[in-house]
């Protein structure tokens, strides 16, 4: 097989100033999981693989020319509060607070500790969305 077991066919890597932190942050925070890590010669992280629930990712520390390049997650869980909550307690800062959506989800809004957004949500009812 062409992608590894694990993987999908788009594999979101993103590229962070400090992945040991990152991965530290998503672990407390989110109950990731590392899947392994590969660091340069010269002690720069290439890459962390990490699992959130049913997702798998990649991250990659700047430098070299690449730059850091926060970006937005939506994240699907059981129990928005308790995540929002374990969120801020490990350094996010809030976007806003858990609340019930007009488009069902109930949803809360952070930003990690390095400037990633999470949108913490859960579906409310067991429909599609309607555009």
């Amino acid at each position: 097989m062409y992608i590894p077991e694990g993987y999908g066919t788009v594999f979101p890597y993103l590229i962070v100033d400090d992945p040991e932190a990152l991965t530290e942050f998503l672990c407390k925070a989110f109950g990731a999981t590392m899947l392994g890590k590969t660091v340069f010669p010269d002690g720069r992280v290439a890459n962390i693989r990490i699992r959130i629930g049913t997702s798998s990712f990649m991250m990659g520390q700047a430098g070299n020319g690449i730059e850091a390049m926060p970006a937005s997650y939506y994240l699907y869980v059981e129990d928005v509060d308790k995540t929002f909550a374990a969120a801020i307690a490990n350094g996010a800062q809030t976007v806003f607070e858990p609340a019930d959506m007009d488009y069902n989800d109930r949803q809360a809004g952070v930003i990690d500790p390095l400037g990633n957004s999470w949108w913490i949500s859960r579906r409310l009812v067991n429909e599609p969305y309607d555009p």
